[in-house]
């Protein structure tokens, strides 16, 4: 059973799918305009309302496209931070100027992400597909400073910028962030496969994240890649404390797929992440938390008895679970096992868990 069966950790909803950007690994694959299917305001409130009658309550992440391309985004953050913790990861875009950010930051938000996915401007601008992107980063990071919004900063991890990681690990640190999220590029959208580091290069990536993470202040998390806590303990590397960062707050354990996490579309559509794109309902139909808790797609992806493979069978099987979202761009099965992991699980343990998992099989059967 996975502590997150009831709510999730983590809910992030897309709220539009409209972006200035052009970025080469963009999800969404956005576009310009907005789309007239997007969530209306009233119905914006009535997921956040449901989110605040979950509990445990989840935390609440406005993403796109960019939400500054919505116009009530100040209504909806104000009614959501009366209600849930909310964050948003808006683009570094002309909007996003010092009077926005003020009056978003008044609006009640507990922290602001912005991508950083290049050491300079010349690696970031060619990844974000528009020129100016890092130095508006930089002017509008230098005013969360001014009025103590904590940063949390996202990096997509590809062979683009691989190299210049610890000199973008060092950027961060020197911002004040209080959080680095490395996000391990899947295949989805207008992300390229061979973009995407292989299992070697993932071991490797992962290896110096965790060193890293021992010589600095500002925690450090992956998304799509939970080896992380799994390369973690084999170095010996204690976890950090779990409680409140700067007031949103940390998992009590790792969060994947459908697990801890779940996705709401611009059109409302429920999938358990942004890169597993798999239908598992609507908000116009059903409320999110009845979803979260029957949707036949969540509920395996919880069981992580079901994984295949070498993933369903490894010694950090709870800790880990391998990336869904990366199984499936990869096999088409979001229950196989993640294809970058170079681990190669215990054979006494596998042999163990096998017989355990049948004897439980056959208890809930029997």
């Amino acid at each position: 059973m996975s502590p997150y069966d009831e709510s999730p950790f983590i809910v992030i909803w897309e709220t539009t799918r409209a972006c200035d950007l052009h970025c080469r690994h963009c999800r969404a694959a956005a576009i310009p305009m907005r789309n007239p299917e997007e969530l209306s305001t009233r119905e914006a409130f009535g997921l956040i309302d449901d989110l605040a009658a979950m509990r445990p309550q989840p935390i609440f992440v406005l993403t796109g496209g960019d939400p500054m391309k919505r116009p009530d985004l100040v209504e909806i953050v104000q009614y959501a931070a009366q209600r849930v913790r909310v964050s948003i990861t808006p683009s570094a875009t002309p909007l996003v100027t010092g009077p926005a950010i003020r009056e978003l930051a008044s609006a009640g938000l507990s922290r602001w992400a912005f991508s950083i996915d290049g050491a300079n401007a010349e690696t970031h601008d060619r990844f974000r597909g528009q020129a100016g992107s890092f130095q508006r980063t930089l002017d509008a990071v230098g005013t969360l400073r001014e009025i103590g919004l904590p940063l949390q900063v996202n990096t997509t991890v590809s062979r683009v910028n691989r190299k210049e990681l610890a000199e973008i690990g060092g950027l961060v640190e020197s911002l004040g962030a209080v959080l680095w999220s490395a996000f391990f590029l899947v295949a989805v959208g207008r992300g390229h496969v061979e973009d995407a580091l292989d299992a070697a290069e993932t071991e490797e990536v992962l290896q110096w994240l965790a060193r890293f993470s021992e010589a600095t202040r500002m925690d450090i998390k992956t998304t799509e890649a939970p080896q992380y806590g799994r390369v973690r303990r084999q170095l010996d590397i204690s976890p950090r404390p779990h409680g409140a960062l700067r007031g949103v707050g940390r998992a009590p354990r790792p969060v994947g797929d459908g697990d801890g996490f779940v996705f709401v579309s611009h059109r409302g559509e429920v999938s358990p992440s942004g890169f597993l794109p798999l239908s598992c309902g609507s908000v116009r139909e059903r409320p999110l938390s009845e979803i979260y808790r029957t949707s036949p797609v969540l509920r395996q992806l919880r069981d992580r008895r079901l994984l295949h493979g070498k993933c369903g069978y490894c010694e950090f099987r709870e800790v880990c679970g391998g990336s869904r979202a990366r199984a499936f761009a990869v096999t088409g099965d979001p229950l196989e096992s993640d294809p970058y992991c170079s681990h190669l699980p215990d054979p006494e343990f596998a042999r163990r868990l096998r017989r355990e998992d049948l004897r439980v099989a056959q208890a809930v059967h029997s």
